[in-house]
């Protein structure tokens, strides 16, 4: 038997755009038994919403304000961002933490922001997968410390050593996100250290979803996390049962609040005993 581990997942927006307010908030939250917290990663957001901050400055900061919480973006859009430069800040985050960060990963969305639109992204997701799972290889090479050689459609890093090395070994775990049904975030998720299943609708789909990745994962023995994010209030205890190891608090983007946050953070985190089976 293991425990169901719990985290607030909180859109660093309006109240929560202040990376000393979400510090605070996670060290409050580590005090109340709480095992992670993660943030949202966006440029912008829709109305109301119009105050957006940093998702790794914040991060910066919640590395600093605690000491056992697990943290990281999640998702961060890799198919936005120089992998290269992931790779300096993941390390880097990971050391300041002392071994305490995941990494998030999925293809990211103009859906509700326009963010890619916007700022001239790419917009067409199977090439945003490309980059993504491109992406991963970059990181998984420079978190070994060796020279990473790699010439691919969408990046190049030429003879160029990451050091220092995360803490974590052989390297930060990485979450990947994706929806339920579609089986190639599966396959993506499948060989890292997670899945954060999106729009998650019942017990039953993550039943499913830890068949398909038991069966992906096939005789490897590494530990694996499925993550689900649930309303507060919601019994995790279905989840749990189905295969889930975390389950994140998720807050409405457009009307989160301070007082909302700590009113959960004061609830304290599931207590639920779960058989492994990843």
């Amino acid at each position: 038997m293991t425990g169901l581990r719990s985290a607030v997942w909180l859109p660093i927006f309006n109240d929560l755009a202040e990376p000393a307010v979400v510090a605070r908030l996670a060290a409050e939250a580590e005090q109340a038994g709480w095992h992670g917290v993660f943030v949202w990663d966006h440029l912008r957001w829709r109305e109301p919403v119009r105050q957006v901050a940093d998702p790794w400055i914040t991060l910066a900061a919640i590395a600093t304000a605690t000491e056992r919480l697990r943290f990281g973006p999640m998702v961060t859009p890799l198919a936005r961002r120089r992998p290269a430069k992931v790779a300096k800040e993941t390390a880097t985050l990971d050391r300041l933490s002392g071994g305490r960060l995941t990494l998030g990963v999925g293809l990211g969305s103009d859906r509700f922001a326009g963010e890619l639109h916007a700022t001239g992204e790419e917009l067409d997701d199977r090439r945003r997968g490309q980059m993504l799972d491109e992406s991963l290889a970059i990181l998984t090479a420079a978190w070994s410390g060796t020279p990473v050689h790699h010439h691919g459609t969408h990046y190049i890093v030429d003879g160029i050593s990451f050091l220092p090395r995360p803490v974590q070994r052989p390297g930060v775990p990485v979450w990947a996100a994706g929806f339920p049904g579609n089986v190639k975030p599966l396959r993506r998720a499948a060989r890292h250290d997670g899945f954060f299943p999106v729009n998650l609708q019942h017990p039953d789909q993550l039943a499913d979803i830890v068949s398909t990745i038991t069966d992906l994962r096939q005789q490897k023995t590494t530990p694996y996390d499925i993550a689900v994010a649930l309303p507060p209030g919601t019994d995790p205890a279905p989840y749990a049962k189905a295969g889930a190891t975390w389950w994140l608090a998720e807050f409405a983007p457009e009307t989160v609040s301070l007082d909302q946050v700590r009113g959960v953070l004061r609830d304290g985190p599931a207590e639920i005993g779960i058989d492994s089976n990843l």
